[in-house]
Parts: structure tokens; sequence; C-alpha cells
């Protein structure tokens, strides 16, 4: 069984495949087999890469409380035990902040990163402003209705089902997440770490608006933004043909330019 350690933690991880690599870092409801729509459609072309952040599935949860500063740490055990290098992150949601301060930690480790359906607790008040916009229509929503369109739910009701199931193994909660994006990456440092950032967003994501995104992006010179249509906050799992499209594309596209690393 595979584990990195990350300062005295266990961190659980899978590698398929071969190929450049994309390792992706699950959402707060997520683990590694949360991505098994991934890594069958990808692990023929790439390296893919799956891994528990410290309390979730079968990385060390027997802390008494989970601080998400230390979830990008995580991320690097991984990719220094696998020796990864040419690497691009794949986050989602709040696992888009671990992946974009874990690739500042290693940018000779890491060409780019994908943020998707998050602005990747960058450090920038008019983009704080505009995502807690978002957050207080969210809220008002059942939670699944924030994640799931509901013609999803209606006509897929066993793979909601699933995808409610899969939060169960999981032991760290959304509320345990204190510090997700306290002390973000500035626009200037992101720039300076030669690191490419690319924006994936869902046309229909009730958590985060392509506005917000799309904001982000014209902010952030050079990077990438991605519209996928139709496509809720967990465009993963409800719209996976798209989605892995969408990262196999920048996969092979998106490369840090080598004299700014």
């Amino acid at each position: 069984m595979p584990i990195a350690d990350s300062d005295g933690t266990a961190i659980y991880y899978e590698r398929h495949g071969n190929g450049p690599a994309i390792l992706f870092v699950h959402g707060s409801g997520g683990h590694h087999a949360a991505w098994w729509q991934q890594v069958a459609a990808l692990r023929d072309e790439f390296t893919v890469v799956t891994v528990d952040l410290r309390g979730f599935g079968k990385s060390d949860s027997a802390m008494p409380e989970f601080d998400g500063q230390d979830f990008p740490g995580d991320v690097v055990a991984v990719l220094d035990q696998e020796d990864l290098t040419d690497v691009m992150l794949v986050g989602q949601s709040i696992g888009s902040v671990a992946a974009l301060r874990a690739a500042l930690l290693r940018p000779e480790r890491v060409t780019s990163v994908v943020l998707g359906h998050s602005l990747g607790g960058i450090g920038h008040p008019e983009l704080k402003e505009l995502a807690a916009a978002d957050r207080a229509e969210a809220v008002r929503l059942p939670v699944i209705d924030r994640l799931l369109t509901r013609p999803f739910q209606t006509e897929r009701a066993d793979m909601t089902f699933l995808f409610q199931q899969m939060g169960t193994f999981n032991v760290a909660r959304m509320q345990d997440l204190r510090n997700l994006d306290t002390d973000g990456p500035s626009l200037e440092e992101i720039q300076a770490s030669g690191v490419r950032v690319a924006f994936l967003a869902g046309e229909k994501d009730a958590v985060l608006s392509v506005k917000t995104v799309t904001r982000a992006h014209e902010l952030l010179p050079g990077s990438h933004l991605e519209v996928v249509e139709g496509a809720p906050h967990s465009m993963y799992w409800e719209t996976p043909g798209p989605y892995n499209a969408a990262v196999a594309r920048l996969r092979r596209t998106l490369t840090a330019p080598k004299d700014s690393v």
C-alpha cells in the first residue's frame, strides 16, 4: 500500500498508468476513489496519481482536529516520494487551495495547476469579495443542489447516492478544515513561481460563479480559462466526459516556460 510521510502523518496515494503526470487533489467530500472516472479514462496516456489528504480516505485521520494549512504538505510528500517532475496538479474545490500552495512549494516538480471550481485561495481583495458573495448565495441551497444539478439527481439517483456515500469514508468535514485560504498567495507570487495556472469552471456551478472565475483569469496574466457548458460544481462526477477531455487537453498543452521556473 503506497504511503508517503508528511511530517509524521501517513498519506495514502495511488499511481496508475504511464506518461506525463497528472495528480488529482480531491475536495471536502472526496478521496482517492472519487476519481474513478478520471483514472479509467486517462491512465492509458498519462501517469495518474490520486491522493487522500489527511483526514480523508485511507490517510491518517487520528488527529483531534484538521488544519487546511497542512494539506499542501501532504501533496508535496507524494510528489517527493514518487520523485515526480513536470507534473500538472488538478484540484477540485478546496483541493485546489492545497494544489496551488503545493505547486508554489515545489515549482521544480510542478509545471502547472488546474484550479477546478475554485480560486485556489489567491490572496486578492476583489476576488475574496466576489467569492464570498457567491458563497452567500450558495448556502441558501441544500448541499446536494450546490454540487450536482437537479436533472442529474433525478435521472441518476444511483450515481447521486454513490456521490453522497463517498463522504462517509472521511473523518474530516468541511467545518473542520479551518485556515483553508488564510494568507493565500498573491498574483505576483504565482507569476514569479513560473507555474502556469488554468481555471476550470462549470457553467452551472452553484458555489462559484463563472463571472467570478473569469475575473480571476483576467487578473492573473498568462492564465488559462476553461468553462464547460452545463457542468455543475462537481463536474468530475456528473459530466466526466467533458471534464476528462479538458484535463487531457490542458495536460498536453499547459507547460511552464523553462527559463521562468
